[in-house]
């Protein structure tokens, strides 16, 4: 199966499926690659939508090899597209910044064109925010402790043609009564700094291989 990982930097739902044999390629636009050694092969570095249609830009390779096909028809699109200015957190400035609702537009309509997308499996993953009310509500909303991490992040899903992902290793609430990456009042843990949003935007594991085991029939 030919699957393309749109706007995703870690490689991690990429090298789930090439694990099972996929010929499975990441795509994002020039933001700083992730740590894994092997991160730049099987990567396509630029706009996702110069390849969404199968055409393959040479320049836009991250590693260089012949035997890299030119064309490839995708049978299945797994996208993150960037919810800076679509989750309901942030939503809030955009009265308050002039400007800024106009970006919000624009990523709301760029996650319409990936919806739109010419492949005939599609998956859309972002937070809760204002998806569900511009575009349509999500077909589901799953959580990291439905697939083995002891973690709180409500994430949706928009499905085209794929099945709900199915729970691979549900987990019970800690006594606490809040889950490793929330303070006592709910919130997020980890605090502001230059990469909070690389480490907030990396795949779960379980969630990866769920993907790839699930969808990769």
């Amino acid at each position: 199966m030919n699957v393309l990982v749109a706007c995703e930097f870690s490689g991690r739902v990429r090298d789930a499926f090439r694990r099972r044999g996929h010929n499975a390629w990441s795509c994002d636009h020039l933001r700083p690659h992730g740590d894994e050694v092997n991160t730049q092969i099987f990567h396509l570095r630029g706009n996702v939508e110069d390849v969404i249609d199968g055409d393959i830009p040479q320049h836009m390779l991250a590693y260089s090899s012949s035997s890299v096909p030119m064309f490839i028809k995708w049978d299945l699109m797994i996208a993150f597209p960037p919810c800076t200015y679509l989750c309901s957190s942030g939503l809030h400035w955009n009265k308050r910044r002039p400007g800024r609702s106009l970006l919000t537009d624009q990523a709301v309509a760029f996650v319409q064109q990936l919806m739109d997308a010419p492949i005939e499996r599609i998956a859309i993953e972002n937070p809760i925010g204002c998806l569900s009310t511009r575009i349509r509500k999500p077909d589901q909303v799953i959580q990291p402790w439905q697939f083995g991490h002891p973690e709180s992040k409500s994430t949706c899903l928009w499905l085209k043609n794929l099945p709900l992902l199915q729970p691979t290793n549900v987990l019970q609430k800690p006594e606490s009564g809040r889950w490793s990456n929330q303070t006592a009042s709910g919130q997020n843990r980890l605090g502001p700094s230059p990469d909070r949003w690389k480490e907030r935007s990396k795949t779960y594991l379980g969630i990866a291989e769920a993907m790839a085991e699930q969808w990769g029939d």
